[in-house]
């Protein structure tokens, strides 16, 4: 049985900002301004969908998005955002069986990689990269350790919750910063949030 947020669709966002407050919007909008105008953009994993009111706020028209998220509740929710004068097109698919052009400007993965095992990782890490052009940027947004026993625990209870939940197959973060270095990315921004648990990203694709 595969992972879905299907069962979580309708208290995910609330549940995240109980614990986290804003970090984790935060986290995704802060890399959200790094967006080029007239950009192919391909947002893998958007949950609920309210990243597309964010980027709309910003460019009103004018990107290309492709939007990605597995689970069909989400999707519905997803598909009520404001869009603007912004072309999106909807893939209720894992992102790893969804065909991609290899003309993306711009990747947005927020919170996508905890989902995965290493195995799972590598496999999506290496489809989506294969979907960015040379020079285009990789905004990732993920969990982070930094040494604080309550971030071990505060992860251990995440994970737990939703696996029971959600049949996710993540017990341990991923090494996503291995795979952005096995590419031969560049880290251009970072930003830390929630006593630096929560790490906001910008990677530039090596030409």
């Amino acid at each position: 049985m595969s992972a879905s947020y299907d069962n979580s669709a309708w208290f995910y966002d609330k549940l995240s900002r109980l614990v986290y407050g804003r970090a984790l919007v935060e986290a995704q909008v802060f890399l959200l301004q790094f967006i080029p105008p007239q950009s192919h953009v391909l947002i893998a994993g958007g949950g609920t969908g309210w990243i597309l009111d964010e980027i709309t706020k910003l460019q009103s028209s004018g990107l290309q998005i492709t939007y990605v998220e597995v689970a069909p509740k989400m999707m519905v929710l997803s598909k009520k955002r404001n869009i603007g004068d912004n072309k999106v097109v909807f893939f209720t698919n894992p992102i790893e069986d969804v065909v991609l052009p290899a003309d993306f400007d711009v990747v947005i993965t927020p919170f996508l990689f905890d989902n995965f095992s290493e195995e799972t990782l590598k496999k999506v890490f290496s489809h989506i990269n294969a979907a960015l052009k040379p020079g285009g940027l990789w905004l990732n947004a993920d969990f982070q350790l930094g040494g604080k026993w309550w971030q071990q625990f505060l992860l251990k209870s995440m994970f737990g919750f939703f696996r029971l939940i959600c049949n996710i197959e993540a017990s341990q973060l991923p090494d996503i910063k291995k795979e952005f270095m096995k590419y031969g990315y560049t880290a251009v921004k970072q930003e830390t949030f929630f006593g630096e648990f929560v790490v906001a990203e910008m990677y530039e694709k090596s030409n």
